[in-house]
């Protein structure tokens, strides 16, 4: 079964509003996440492609030190993650890919034995695999397969409905939870509970220093 990650991603300058900080301070951020992000794929024997859907232009440099394990795809309008998710599927059914794996850039302590646990309830020939947010509003993590099995519902309480869109194409629909996918970063409430549980120490302090600077 061949997968492809794909990963949404902002324009810096419009992304992580409610963690009210300065700009320069959530790009670092945002750059930092997406290469933890990046780097977990790119090195997942489960995920066989990574694309990118994006606006931002920093982002093409970022890609650039994954080689030719991740590909960009340019969003011209940036009208909102389902649009970008939107993109990527054709892409993704176009080059071949069965499954797909939609996951946000800002899950910084995610590791590869984390995709390898969600990809362990595949079951193929369409499935569905959620993982929710923290706060259970949100989806940290979409499998599907068919990779265009459903399309997406980002940003209006999405775990709630993608669970009920995926009930309405598939007889295989998953919610799991996976503690590090769930930790997500959009509030200084996220902010403190990810350093109060230090999954990955290197991200933590990286993090400590862009945000506290120390």
């Amino acid at each position: 079964m061949k997968t492809a990650a794909i990963i949404p991603v902002k324009s810096f300058k419009k992304a992580k509003t409610r963690l009210c900080l300065d700009d320069q301070i959530v790009t670092s951020l945002c750059k930092l996440m997406l290469k933890e992000i990046l780097y977990v794929a790119t090195v997942s024997p489960r995920i066989h492609h990574t694309y990118i859907v994006t606006k931002e232009s920093k982002v093409a440099d970022i890609a650039t030190e994954f080689h030719n394990a991740v590909t960009v795809i340019h969003d011209r309008c940036e009208q909102g993650v389902n649009k970008a998710v939107a993109l990527a599927d054709k892409q993704v059914v176009e080059d071949g890919y069965d499954a797909s794996i939609v996951i946000p850039q800002d899950i910084p302590y995610i590791k590869t034995q984390d995709i390898d646990f969600m990809m362990g309830f595949a079951a193929p020939p369409n499935f569905a695999i959620i993982v929710p947010s923290r706060a259970f509003n949100g989806t940290n993590a979409l499998v599907r397969m068919p990779a265009d099995l459903m399309g997406t519902h980002y940003d209006d309480n999405s775990y709630r409905e993608h669970i009920k869109m995926a009930n309405r194409c598939t007889r295989n629909t998953v919610p799991i939870f996976v503690r590090r996918v769930m930790m997500d970063v959009d509030t200084q409430d996220d902010i403190r509970f990810l350093l109060a549980n230090v999954e990955k120490p290197h991200i933590a302090h990286k993090i400590k220093d862009i945000i506290y600077g120390r």
